[in-house]
């Protein structure tokens, strides 16, 4: 899973990108620093992970990871070209979902690009230019429908809704809160349009903001009324405490946070939100060779499950042995956990669960 981290520059973006991957992407206060798409792959924290391997002290222990793309700052006419309108409309293209960082805080040191702390309009800035980058491409998927249509009239209904879409665009609205049928929703995923992306705001409070009353923001407030009318996520965070603690080691970090109330960092709850937007869920496979977290996507069937692993366990399929991560803990090894006739012999139709540990059986 790849996630492309924008904003306008100096909103605490890059802080951020640092912080949750130790990246050392260079953080400076003018727009324009992070030139290149700063890339940082992060480990999935998964508990789980780590009761499977104090069962099986494995040679291998390998998380889920996540990619994230810091990708450089934008401007007003990015669609045209300006700043590095080019560049960032180009790598926001290759991800899979935005998290969109807003400037929450209010701190003269920092200069913000538009002289005065605003997250609605900033949001706006962002969201015009992927919409002027969407409407071009639309353009040219609406016509090319309208030639095909000519021949063969189910393109009409295609070519109507795509026009509906690009309605929608014009009056400022991102393609993602389009209400649409499974079929147009079918139709619009193939057009790759940026506003159709998931997208979780990052609402970047300050450290006294972040530990007070959200409801006491108006900034953090606005954010919200946004994303709730786009069908987006917000997540509250504070670049500046994410940065503290990203240095720490695990038991330090685990008890600034308690004494900040939280149970987890910004980065666990980005991870855990990004999973929910993208319907994502986690399988395990479990041995003394190697303890392991494999992404799919939920829904997600055997065979299809076992080729993350290898194409020849897809191709050659024979059956999945699973027993639930509760049940083989509870049961503390598989063969107890066999005894008890909790492992299951399930075949191509099984669709997999969160948690599921995992034995492929295949032939080739």
């Amino acid at each position: 899973m790849k996630l492309g981290i924008v904003g306008l520059p100096n909103v605490g973006k890059s802080t951020l990108f640092n912080a949750i991957t130790n990246a050392g992407a260079q953080s400076a206060n003018y727009p324009f620093c992070t030139i290149e798409p700063n890339v940082g792959v992060v480990a999935v924290p998964d508990k789980r992970l780590d009761v499977l391997a104090d069962m099986y002290h494995p040679e291998k222990y390998t998380p889920a990871v996540i990619e994230f793309v810091d990708i450089a700052g934008l401007v007003r006419g990015a669609s045209k070209g300006e700043g590095l309108g080019n560049k960032f409309l180009a790598n926001i293209r290759e991800v899979d979902a935005v998290v969109h960082v807003v400037r929450c805080f209010e701190n003269d040191d920092i200069v913000h690009v538009d002289g005065s702390v605003d997250p609605k309009r900033d949001i706006e800035t962002i969201n015009l230019e992927l919409i002027f980058s969407d409407l071009e491409m639309l353009e040219r998927r609406i016509d090319k429908a309208k030639k095909l249509a000519k021949g063969d009239k189910s393109y009409l209904a295609e070519a109507e809704f795509l026009s509906r879409v690009a309605a929608e665009l014009e009056e400022g609205r991102p393609a993602r809160s389009v209400a649409c049928t499974p079929e147009e929703a079918e139709i619009l995923s193939s057009v790759a349009l940026l506003t159709n992306k998931p997208v979780i705001y990052a609402a970047n409070l300050s450290e006294n903001d972040f530990k007070g009353n959200l409801s006491d923001n108006p900034h953090y407030a606005a954010v919200e009324e946004i994303a709730k009318a786009e069908d987006a996520e917000v997540l509250p965070i504070c670049a500046e405490i994410e940065a503290e603690i990203s240095g720490m080691e695990p038991e330090e970090k685990a008890l600034f946070l308690s004494d900040m109330g939280l149970n987890d960092s910004g980065l666990d709850r980005l991870i855990r939100k990004s999973y929910h937007l993208l319907g994502l869920i986690s399988y395990l496979t479990a041995g003394p060779q190697e303890v392991r977290a494999w992404t799919i996507t939920n829904g997600t069937k055997a065979p299809r499950a076992a080729g993350k692993i290898h194409t020849d366990f897809e191709r050659g399929f024979i059956r999945a042995e699973i027993v639930s991560y509760d049940d083989l803990v509870a049961c503390g090894s598989m063969t107890a956990a066999k005894e008890k006739g909790l492992v299951r012999s399930e075949g191509k139709e099984y669709v997999m669960h969160d948690g599921d540990v995992v034995l492929f059986r295949f032939n080739v």
